[in-house]
C-alpha cells in the first residue's frame, strides 16, 4: 500500500500545482508525509458551541469535547487513491477521507465526514494555507452554499512548526466547534524547542476561559 501511494505526488501537491512551492516548509512536510503512512503528534485547544443544536451536530459528527489542552495524534493513510485522516483528540477519534475534485480551471479538495462531503479551495497566503468552502452535499445531494459550514480554517507555519486552526460554524447553529494547535512528526526527536508550543497552547485561553483568537 505504501509503495503504491508513493508512486504519485502527494494529494495537496497535485491540487496546488505551481502554488505548492509557495507553501512554508512545515506545511509541505506534513502533506508530503501524508502520502503513504505517517503519524504526527502535538497538542490542541478545543472550544465547543453553546447552543443545543450546535452541541447536537458536534456530537453526531464526532467532534472532540471542549478542552484547554488536549494531546493530538493524526495518522495518515492512502487508500484507493484517497488520504484517510484519523485524528485523535485524547480518547476521541475523528476520521475523514480526502481526495481531489476537478473543476473548470480549478481543482478542489473534497473531504468526506460520513454522509457529508465538503469541497474546498486551497489558497496559499504568506505563511498560511487557507481552506475555503466552495460547495457541500449530503448523501450526494447538493446543499445550499449559504448553509454550508463556514469559519476560518487554515494551516500555518510558526518558526518552522506546523500549526492548524479549524472553525466549524453554521448560520443555523452558530459555532459548532473550533480547535487549533500544533503538530510535528512522531519520529522527530524531542528537543528543548518543543516546550514553547505546549505552553502556547495552554495559554490560548484568557483569564475568563474564553478562547483568544488571532
Amino acid at each position: 500500500m505504501k509503495a503504491q501511494c508513493n508512486q504519485q505526488k502527494s494529494l495537496y501537491r497535485q491540487i496546488l500545482g505551481r502554488d505548492w512551492d509557495r507553501l512554508p516548509g512545515s506545511i509541505r512536510v506534513l502533506h508530503e508525509k501524508s502520502e503513504g503512512h505517517a503519524i504526527f503528534r502535538g497538542r490542541a485547544v478545543v472550544e465547543r458551541g453553546g447552543s443545543v443544536w450546535a452541541r447536537l451536530v458536534a456530537s453526531v459528527l464526532g467532534f472532540p469535547g471542549a478542552s484547554p489542552d488536549v494531546p493530538v495524534e493524526i495518522h495518515f493513510a492512502c487508500r484507493n487513491g484517497r488520504e484517510v485522516w484519523t485524528r485523535r483528540f485524547g480518547a476521541k477519534v475523528l476520521r475523514s477521507a480526502q481526495h481531489r475534485i476537478e473543476r473548470p480551471n480549478e481543482q478542489w479538495l473534497a473531504e468526506e465526514f460520513g454522509p457529508f462531503r465538503i469541497l474546498c479551495a486551497l489558497e496559499p497566503t504568506e505563511n498560511r494555507l487557507y481552506l475555503s468552502v466552495r460547495a457541500w452535499s449530503f448523501l450526494g445531494l447538493p446543499l445550499p452554499l449559504v448553509l454550508a459550514p463556514g469559519g476560518r480554517t487554515f494551516e500555518e507555519d510558526r518558526d518552522g512548526l506546523f500549526h492548524f486552526h479549524v472553525e466549524v460554524e453554521s448560520p443555523l447553529t452558530g459555532m459548532i466547534v473550533r480547535y487549533r494547535g500544533w503538530l510535528r512528526p512522531a519520529d522527530e526527536p524531542t528537543s528543548s524547542h518543543t516546550a514553547a508550543p505546549e505552553a502556547e497552547t495552554a495559554n490560548d485561553f484568557d483569564g475568563r476561559g474564553a478562547l483568544i483568537d488571532d
